[in-house]
């Protein structure tokens, strides 16, 4: 069984909105490398949507971006992306497939399917995966900064605290900090 992995970016005070936090090269190349090793993504409908309206046209070249940008778009494009949404079934991008039906039991199916295991990449998901106890392990790329305002970090709450265990913590140039955990046993 593939583990399940939340992995974003993060402000100290909680933002997770995608316009906030440092996008240079190290970043990427350190996104670029987690989904290396993952089997695929999982992403609600939201988070597909956004994706889906940028990176597709940087993988074909329709869109300018730096090397570390085209490396992270053309692998992301050849990457199997599930999406898990009840108003949408239908998701051209390549290697998208609609996750439907129980959501406990289909993202079961996938980390039982993905030896190489799941990114997941939604904040609004994680909270309800989270609920059903189905996240291993977190990676959170936290910004050397404070957004000031949300959407902020398992902003729906959760039944009860999470104790994690800290697996690393690696600074980058940037200041910003990648913090490795996995849920405690």
């Amino acid at each position: 069984m593939g583990t399940l992995t939340f992995c974003l970016n993060v402000t100290l005070d909680g933002c997770v909105d995608h316009r906030e936090g440092i996008a240079d090269d190290e970043s990427h190349a350190f996104f670029t490398g987690l989904m290396d090793g993952a089997g695929a993504m999982l992403w609600g409908r939201v988070t597909y949507e956004m994706m889906e309206s940028y990176w597709p046209a940087v993988a074909r070249g329709e869109e300018e971006a730096p090397p570390a940008m085209w490396e992270w778009a053309v692998k992301l494009d050849a990457k199997p992306k599930h999406v898990v949404s009840s108003t949408r079934t239908d998701f051209p991008w390549s290697n998208s497939h609609h996750l439907s039906g129980d959501l406990r039991e289909g993202v079961q199916r996938l980390k039982d399917e993905t030896p190489a295991g799941v990114l997941l990449g939604s904040g609004s998901l994680a909270n309800e995966l989270d609920r059903l106890d189905l996240i291993d392990e977190y990676r959170f790329l936290v910004q050397p900064m404070i957004a000031g305002h949300g959407p902020t970090l398992f902003q729906g709450g959760l039944p009860a605290t999470r104790r994690l265990e800290l697996i690393s913590a690696t600074p980058l140039r940037s200041g910003a900090v990648d913090m490795h955990y996995r849920r405690a046993r």
